[in-house]
């Protein structure tokens, strides 16, 4: 079944999800974050159907988020590889396994830690300064290519949580 495409949104979260959002798409840049590079080894630790992970690994390539290349010393076997784009994701992953980590369960399976010191990193968080901003520390303002949709969606965001247009 094909879901919808959110190309027509005047939403940066929406074309990301539309590259992204497949949660086999996160769950696959998590494994080349672990290290794994071949459709094989992919498959057998997700579990996923083969043709489901052919898709999504053709998906991920098209839109720049992984290159697939030949595996050195081999002239038949591809490996798939983390991008600029597919590494700048980390932040993203880090986010959505901390919020894991704190709501979805008692079990925190992974630490992450800074390799020179050994100290847990802190949560992953929006900053001016050392002062860490929740959601109604932040007012949202039209970029250049706001949409007139845009701009009333962020006048009434803005007056729901912090009262201000």
């Amino acid at each position: 079944m094909y879901r919808k495409t959110f190309d027509g949104m005047n939403c940066s979260i929406a074309r990301a999800l539309d590259q992204v959002g497949e949660w086999w798409s996160l769950l696959i840049v998590r494994e080349c974050v672990l290290g794994t590079t071949r459709f094989d080894d992919f498959q057998r630790r997700l579990g996923i159907a083969r043709n489901v992970l052919t898709a999504r690994l053709n998906s991920l390539v098209e839109h720049g988020v992984l290159v697939k290349a030949l595996a050195e010393g081999s002239e038949r076997r591809n490996e798939y590889r983390l991008t600029a784009k597919g590494e700048a994701l980390y932040p993203a992953l880090v986010a959505l396994m901390q919020w894991g980590d704190a709501w979805c369960g008692n079990e925190v399976p992974v630490r992450l830690v800074e390799h020179a010191s050994g100290k847990p990193i802190d949560p992953v968080s929006l900053r001016v300064g050392a002062r860490t901003l929740g959601l109604r520390d932040i007012r949202l303002e039209p970029g250049p290519d706001a949409s007139a949709g845009t701009v009333d969606t962020l006048k009434v965001r803005n007056r729901a949580f912090l009262g201000v247009d």
